[in-house]
C-alpha cells in the first residue's frame, strides 16, 4: 500500500564555516530517509479512516509479538468494536514498518491512533489502561459506550 510512495535521500551536510565543523562531522555523508508527501497523505488517510487504528506486528487474530498481542487484548478488554478499528500488519509491508515510525517519530511497533491522534505504543497504552485514562479516552471519543454511574446507596437504619 505504501511502498511506491517512499523516497530515500542522501544529503551532504556541510557547516557554514570551517570553524563550526567538528572533526567528526566535517565532510561526511549522512544518509536518512524522509517521507514523501504522498506517503504522509496515505498514512494520514489510513489513520483517519476509523476511530481506532493500530499498526502492529501480525493481525489481531494472530499477533506476531507479545507487545502487539497485549495491545489487542487491552482493546478487546475495553470492548472496542471491530467496525471502529483498523489494523495494519507492518510485517507484511517493510516500507510501512519504516514509514509509520518516521511519521509518528516513535521508534517501536505497535502504535495506536485514536481519532487521528497518536496515543503511543504498548507501554503507554498499558499505563493508560491501568490508570483508567484509556477507558475515559475511548468513552469521550464515542468508541465505547459510557457506563452510567450507579447512584450511591444510602444505608438506612
Amino acid at each position: 500500500m505504501f511502498r511506491p510512495a517512499l523516497s530515500t535521500s542522501l544529503r551532504l551536510l556541510r557547516p557554514t564555516t570551517a570553524s563550526s565543523a567538528s572533526s567528526l562531522t566535517r565532510g561526511r555523508l549522512t544518509a536518512y530517509r524522509y517521507l514523501s508527501q504522498e506517503t504522509k497523505t496515505k498514512i494520514q488517510k489510513a489513520i483517519e479512516a476509523k476511530p481506532v487504528v493500530l499498526f502492529m506486528k501480525g493481525t489481531p487474530e494472530s499477533p506476531s509479538c507479545g507487545f502487539s498481542r497485549a495491545v489487542v487484548q487491552v482493546l478487546d478488554l475495553h470492548g472496542v468494536p471491530l467496525e471502529k478499528m483498523d489494523t495494519y500488519n507492518v510485517l507484511a509491508d517493510a516500507d510501512l514498518r519504516t514509514a509509520i515510525k518516521e511519521y509518528s517519530e516513535w521508534p517501536t511497533i505497535p502504535q495506536i491512533y485514536i481519532n487521528g491522534e497518536f496515543v503511543g505504543g504498548c507501554d503507554i497504552l498499558l499505563g493508560m489502561h491501568q490508570s483508567g485514562e484509556l477507558e475515559t479516552l475511548l468513552e469521550n471519543n464515542n468508541i465505547i459506550p459510557k457506563i452510567p454511574e450507579e447512584p450511591a446507596q444510602s444505608t438506612s437504619s
